[in-house]
């Protein structure tokens, strides 16, 4: 049975859907999956080129190797694929997707290059959006979310200002 799902960047100008069985859901430790995410691994599931629909704008692609394009918003850099060339199969970003939680993550990659970290991040004390005296910070951000909904909108304001009300 056929399923579908859908995401996209943080500012709404790439917008994806798939529908089909998604492939093997992943985190990649490897340096370059770091860089790229500018994070300490990169989450990725596997779709298939022909279950995907670019919605609503394109990737951007960087080649990272010889082997392998990167695809990401070139508006607000959310970080979207990673695809090897000629393969029948391209990885998503799972934070990318409306229900990220739809997309359990069942192997990892590269642990050779693991950040040590990653294995006590669960261990860790909450940070202060977690206390009431910040109630109020976290509502501001909340009240001022430029953030494209995690569900498809018709259109979307995809040109927030910048601090100084200047558009990007």
């Amino acid at each position: 049975m056929s399923e579908t799902y859908t995401g996209g960047c943080q500012c709404g100008a790439i917008r994806f859907r798939i529908e089909g069985t998604l492939g093997e859901a992943s985190i990649c430790h490897c340096r370059m999956c770091q860089k790229a995410f500018g994070n300490f691994f990169a989450p990725l599931v596997d779709a298939r080129h022909e279950d995907l629909t670019w919605t609503r704008g394109q990737p951007t692609y960087y080649a990272s190797s010889d082997v392998v394009d990167r695809g990401f918003c070139s508006r607000c850099g959310t970080p979207l694929v990673f695809a090897y060339r000629d393969y029948p199969l391209i990885g998503l970003a799972i934070g990318a997707f409306d229900e990220p939680a739809r997309v359990p993550v069942t192997k990892q990659h590269w642990k050779r290059d693991k950040i040590s970290c990653v294995d006590t991040l669960h261990a860790l004390p909450g940070g202060p959006e977690d206390d009431p005296e910040f109630a109020d910070v976290i509502a501001e951000i909340d009240a001022s979310n430029h953030q494209h909904p995690d569900h498809d909108t018709k259109e979307w304001p995809v040109a927030p200002q910048m601090s100084d009300g200047t558009d990007r």
